[in-house]
């Protein structure tokens, strides 16, 4: 007769690696690429872990603030090295806005969460510092360089949120019907819209990315900040 299985004592039992911020943000980043951010919530979070989630937060405050971590640790791998070289202050600018917004694009629905995300970590002030430094060696004075930064970011996110769609025929079913709509404008009711129905549709989203950056920097450039 087999002899009962023996209570196995806690101590017995391999420990789980403590909770750390750095550790919940590592895994909520590995479940993103391999999920989807939609899937990086406290509770899938919690199950990946090991844990509940009220012990993650200890640490991360709500989804929210999870996702801008999870967005700040991405903002790592913009290319900054464009803020340091030789060349016209411009063309480097937009070649880290454009870096930026590749990143955004790789990962999804992570520009919808950008939108409304507020990170705060070391890899977004590095951005911030380098495109400062650009705007600053543009000869663009302060107070506009500090609230430009943000028009140009606010610019880039919500282009990559708009053309980042997770339904690639939802989103061409979208885009027929906004075709459509323009072309078939009455000029009767809406005269401006059917005479340049063929201007508001052209452009490939990286050609009026282009223009939109450079669009904003020449306004942040020559658009004093109003007093209060």
């Amino acid at each position: 007769m087999a002899e009962p299985a023996q209570p196995r004592s806690r101590r017995e039992r391999p420990a789980k690696p403590a909770l750390t911020r750095d550790g919940i943000i590592e895994t909520a980043v590995r479940l993103m690429r391999a999920e989807g951010l939609e899937r990086v919530t406290m509770r899938r979070l919690a199950t990946e872990l090991d844990t509940g989630p009220a012990s993650l937060y200890v640490y991360v405050a709500n989804t929210a603030e999870l996702h801008a971590a999870v967005l700040d640790d991405l903002i790592g791998e913009v290319d900054l090295t464009p803020a340091a070289a030789a060349g016209d202050w411009r063309e480097r600018t937009e070649a880290v806005l454009v870096s930026y917004g590749q990143v955004l694009y790789e990962h999804g629905r992570l520009a919808h969460s950008a939108l409304l995300a507020r990170p705060s970590g070391a890899n977004y002030l590095r951005l911030i510092e380098a495109l400062l430094t650009l705007l600053i060696e543009g000869g663009v004075p302060d107070a506009q360089a500090a609230w430009g930064v943000d028009v140009l970011l606010q610019g880039v996110t919500a282009s990559v949120a708009e053309h980042s769609q997770d339904d690639p025929a939802h989103s061409e079913e979208d885009w027929h019907a906004v075709t459509a709509a323009v072309n078939n404008a009455s000029p009767a009711t809406t005269p401006h819209v059917a005479a340049l129905a063929s201007q508001l549709l052209s452009g490939t989203p990286r050609l009026r990315q282009k223009w939109q950056i450079q669009m904003a920097l020449s306004g942040i450039a020559h658009t004093p900040i109003p007093t209060a």
